[in-house]
């Protein structure tokens, strides 16, 4: 904030003259004096102080009208997040998916229904995710962190989850035909009525899994998994599912 200051008037030009012992002096206090003049009046002149109060005014405006509308800056930011998500569909490549769908999901953005098939998004984090109804099959998650993700009636058809974080995720109704699930962490993970055909389940973490309900499990490989809940590796087998630790990874 600028403090303005009322200046006293300046001594007259004859008695500054005297004080000055070397005339090459003289030129330097005699501008110096000018501008004491200059400084003198303009802090007497009331029109400069009313500038300055309207230019604190303005500085409050702005203020009050950026807060006013930062609800429509995020509407736009989300909707620029759609966009680059839904003009990549059905692509390769991210495309600028990940930070798209990370910012939404930060926004707790429902993600109903997203289709990013074949997108590449390993490394992604999208925890707590509402993914219902989702399309990712053949894409690409490996390593990323998607705990507590709601997959419900989502298509997972073939997506890559090697290495994933998927600990208390919901794949209700979901289809996780011949999808790699090698290495991944399902830590009191859902599947009810989950169909598993072809899913690559090898060393996959399934502590505290809810398995009972699937609906199929034809041709998953179950070899190595750790933690499995009781009774889960022999009903597997029974019921189509296979134990190749060295299947074609």
């Amino acid at each position: 904030m600028i403090v303005r200051e009322r200046r006293s008037r300046p001594d007259p030009w004859r008695e500054i003259r005297v004080s000055i012992r070397h005339r090459w002096l003289v030129p330097f206090a005699a501008l110096e004096w000018v501008w004491e003049w200059v400084a003198f009046a303009l802090s007497n002149w009331t029109f400069l102080e009313v500038l300055e109060y309207l230019g604190s005014f303005s500085v409050l405006v702005a203020v009050v009208f950026y807060f006013s509308e930062s609800g429509d800056r995020v509407k736009q930011r989300h909707y620029q997040a759609w966009q680059v998500i839904n003009t990549a569909q059905g692509k390769g490549g991210s495309g600028g998916r990940i930070e798209a769908l990370q910012e939404l999901n930060e926004d707790k953005v429902p993600l109903v229904g997203v289709d990013v098939s074949s997108a590449f998004l390993q490394g992604i984090h999208l925890s707590k995710a509402n993914l219902l109804r989702s399309n990712f099959s053949a894409a690409d998650l490996r390593n990323s962190d998607l705990r507590e993700c709601d997959f419900t009636l989502a298509n997972l058809s073939s997506a890559n989850f090697r290495g994933a974080r998927l600990d208390h995720a919901s794949f209700a109704q979901a289809n996780l035909s011949n999808a790699d699930l090698n290495g991944s962490h399902l830590t009191d993970a859902i599947f009810e009525s989950a169909v598993l055909d072809g899913t690559d389940l090898r060393g996959a973490d399934l502590a505290g899994a809810q398995w009972r309900n699937l609906q199929s499990i034809t041709g998953a490989n179950i070899a190595g998994v750790r933690n499995a809940p009781n009774g889960f590796v022999s009903w597997a087998l029974q019921h189509g599912a296979i134990n190749a630790p060295n299947a074609d990874n």
